[in-house]
């Protein structure tokens, strides 16, 4: 439809000036209907206005070749616009920079650095505009070396004082995390503007784990010294630095007054970006409330923010609502999700057992050509996974038409072991190693959990030993207890506590639990105890660690040291929230604590689970007290 109405207009454009009563200038003509081809993004419009650049003379014509060349680019045709360019007998800047610019839109990065070298070698010197693309474009990619070399081109022609040339080179560095070196262009530049502050803030977000009360604050205050109000991009990127997790929630909230105050949403032009922002920060401080009210008060909704907002909500352990905002974005506002949206999502198929709703996301996903993502595969993998369908998982990890990284094999490798599918996962394991991807620690963890959990002791523990000795891979407190488990699970306690005491470093509770839960399955009373003390020790403000310990004394009946245990319990004031349960029954999800009458059909449930017991009981079954928490 588009290439029709482009032909369309294409004649009718070109049958009015040329026979209008004023001959136009055919460069003048040629360069509306260029532009034309590249807002319809039509590659037949472009082709059809550069034939007509020989008949008129016109294919020298340096702004016609530009243009030319940026139509092509636009067109995703890269190759062409290296045709135009290479037929031009005298190139100037602007033509090289149309030419690279249209290699760095289509993603080809390498030949675009390759004509950069050309271009230095040529008469023609780079401007600021070719240092800033490149500059930019090696910091997303992560090209240091290459952003020094466009760094010291610019520093040889004179553009290393040139702001903007100064801003993408700070930038760079800082996507590099080379922030000494940002801060020496920034401390050299002789003149700043806004955008200068702002990289040079958003530099120390990249980094993480930085204090607003040192660098950043002190820099925002070295701003306003400076004569530069912070602005909307400012305080986004401060915000990313406050929550929950970093203990600057106040800081949060003194922004979000500023951003009220200044009315600095309107100065973006729509309230979507802060808004985000908002959302996201109040999302990590565990106030997804406020978040939403951020969210109902935005006047303009896009598909980020509603993302936002329901990767809040996910974040929050909120999931029905999650669920309900999925929905009521493309029902209400008929805003189509994307990728992150199916990504965010997901976790609350996973965490509802929602195997329907997964099904739908991927066949949505399938319709709209988003299934070679490998972020939204690796999710999905995860999905079907969690969801008891490790088929369906295997299924996506075996198509071949995205690219593997080394999560997608350690999400398969953990899914098999969530299944107890100890060999499936071993031979998948073995197979990554073989293509020679190296293990991480979250695939060592998956292939030794699912180890434990099929009895492949000896097998587990060659990996181990493979992943120290020949790997080099420092061991963790996560691959140290998937370790103690596996030897527990088997009945090996005593093997179990001397590699506890061998560890290179200090057992911490993902250890003693491990060893808690081994000697409680295999009825090794001194072993339980002496794991429960450790534990208690480390996590002295963990009411679980409590209540199993008293559930535990009551099965054995020494109700003297249930009461003390419950008499510490309330002196510390540790109370333990009930555990819930949930099915979803018509796209409805019911939860269930312990005793719970809320539910209006409760005295069905509770007759129906009495017969059960009686059923059980009957057949010979007792209830296995010692594994009750």
């Amino acid at each position: 439809m588009i290439l029709f109405s482009a032909r369309n207009t294409f004649a009718k454009t070109t049958s009015r000036y040329y026979t209008s009563a004023t001959p136009l200038d055919p460069s003048l003509t040629l360069l509306h209907l260029l532009q034309l081809s590249i807002d319809q993004r039509c590659l037949k419009l472009t082709k059809q206005s550069h034939a007509r650049t020989f008949p008129h003379g016109l294919d020298q014509n340096p702004f016609v070749a530009t243009k030319l060349i940026s139509a092509y680019a636009i067109c995703k045709s890269p190759a062409e616009s290296r045709l135009v360019f290479d037929s031009v007998h005298h190139t100037n800047v602007y033509l090289w920079n149309s030419l690279i610019n249209g290699y760095v839109k289509n993603n080809v990065y390498i030949e675009a650095f390759e004509l950069f070298n050309i271009m230095c070698r040529d008469t023609v010197s780079p401007d600021d505009f070719t240092l800033s693309t490149l500059s930019k474009v090696s910091g997303e990619l992560g090209y240091l070396f290459a952003g020094k070399v466009v760094h010291g081109k610019s520093i040889r022609i004179g553009y290393a004082s040139d702001t903007v040339v100064a801003n993408s080179i700070m930038s760079m560095y800082s996507r590099c995390r080379e922030s000494g070196e940002s801060r020496k262009v920034f401390d050299e530049m002789p003149q700043r503007n806004s955008g200068s502050w702002n990289v040079m803030i958003a530099g120390y977000t990249v980094l993480g784990g930085c204090s607003l009360d040192k660098d950043v604050r002190e820099l925002v205050r070295d701003m306003q010294n400076d004569g530069v109000t912070p602005d909307a991009f400012t305080v986004s990127s401060l915000l990313t630095l406050c929550g929950a997790d970093t203990g600057k929630w106040d800081y949060g909230r003194e922004l979000h007054c500023y951003i009220v105050k200044n009315e600095l949403e309107l100065s973006l032009g729509s309230d979507v970006h802060l808004g985000c922002c908002l959302i996201d920060m109040y999302s990590r401080s565990n106030g997804v409330i406020m978040g939403r009210r951020v969210f109902n008060r935005m006047k303009c909704k896009n598909v980020f923010a509603w993302t936002a907002m329901i990767n809040g909500y996910v974040q929050n352990g909120a999931l029905d609502e999650a669920l309900i905002l999925f929905r009521e974005m493309q029902v209400r506002d008929g805003i189509e999700p994307n990728r992150v949206s199916l990504v965010s999502i997901l976790p609350a198929c996973s965490s509802l057992a929602g195997l329907m709703s997964g099904k739908q996301i991927h066949g949505f996903a399938i319709r709209k050509e988003l299934n070679h993502e490998v972020v939204l595969c690796n999710a999905l993998i995860d999905m079907y996974s969690k969801c008891g369908s490790v088929n369906c998982a295997r299924k996506v990890f075996e198509d071949d038409s995205f690219y593997k990284d080394a999560i997608s094999w350690s999400s398969m490798i953990s899914g098999y072991g969530l299944h107890g599918k100890g060999q499936e996962a071993i031979s998948l394991y073995d197979k990554m190693l073989q293509l020679g991807i190296k293990p991480d620690m979250i695939t060592i963890v998956g292939v030794l959990s699912a180890c434990g959990r099929s009895g492949l002791v000896k097998e587990g523990l060659d990996i181990y030993s493979s992943v120290i000795n020949y790997y080099e891979i420092q061991p963790t407190l996560e691959i140290c207890a998937c370790v103690v488990d596996m030897l527990g699970r088997s009945g090996q306690l005593d093997q179990a506590l001397d590699f506890i005491k061998t560890m290179p470093l200090e057992p911490g509770p993902s250890v003693w639990g491990a060893l808690v839960s081994a000697s409680i399955i295999h009825g090794n009373i001194e072993m339980r105890d002496l794991a429960y003390k450790f534990l208690i020790q480390l996590e002295p403000e963990n009411p679980s660690n409590f209540v199993s310990l008293s559930n535990l004394y009551a099965s054995s009946r020494r109700w003297n040291a249930v009461a003390e245990v419950r008499a510490m319990m309330k002196e510390k004031g540790l109370r333990k929230f009930p555990g819930c349960s949930w099915i979803s029954i018509n796209s409805k999800t019911h939860c269930f604590y312990v005793a719970d009458k809320a539910n209006p059909c409760s005295s069905l449930i509770y007759e129906m689970l009495d017969d059960l017991a009686s059923t059980m009981k009957a057949a010979g079954y007792s209830p296995d007290m010692e594994n009750l928490t």
